[in-house]
């Protein structure tokens, strides 16, 4: 949702949100330890994105980078988009078999709103990997893959 001037709320169309999004990875604005972008340069509906997370250091995570799948539904922004680690990994938020983000335990997808986007997702889940209960945790080796 954006405000006009006028101060009226205006409800951004899906497509429209997620090519701002894409044009903002593209030029390489934001978050420098997270990337994304879409699978297929072809897919008009915006819907399949890979995404990256570069380690915090100081954690179990460090000098590692983690290769993420990201769907956007149909109903995005409404409804947060589905999350899935490529790269194998142990947080308390993702599932050890499928690597599938649990949205109840990533903040920013629990707190969704509309005007949260791809970016503040990986955030989160990078932010995640700080945690206690996380940066210490054993990883499968480095390349290992769901």
């Amino acid at each position: 949702m954006k405000k006009t001037p006028a101060g009226e709320v205006v409800i951004v169309p899906r497509n429209f949100k997620l090519l701002e999004e894409l044009e903002k990875s593209e030029k390489g604005q934001g978050d420098m330890c997270i990337s994304f972008g879409l699978v297929d340069s072809g897919d008009t509906f915006l819907t399949e994105w890979n995404g990256g997370i570069l380690g915090p250091p100081a954690t179990m995570f460090a000098d590692r980078f983690y290769e993420l799948r990201i769907h956007c539904p149909p109903k995005y922004p409404a409804q947060p988009p589905d999350v899935r680690f490529v790269s194998k990994i142990n947080m308390g938020c993702v599932d050890g078999k499928t690597g599938k983000v649990n949205a109840n335990k990533v903040p920013a997808m629990r707190n969704w709103n509309r005007n949260m986007g791809i970016e503040q997702v990986l955030q989160s889940i990078r932010m995640e990997m700080c945690n206690d209960q996380n940066r210490r945790l054993r990883q499968p080796p480095d390349g290992t893959t769901f």
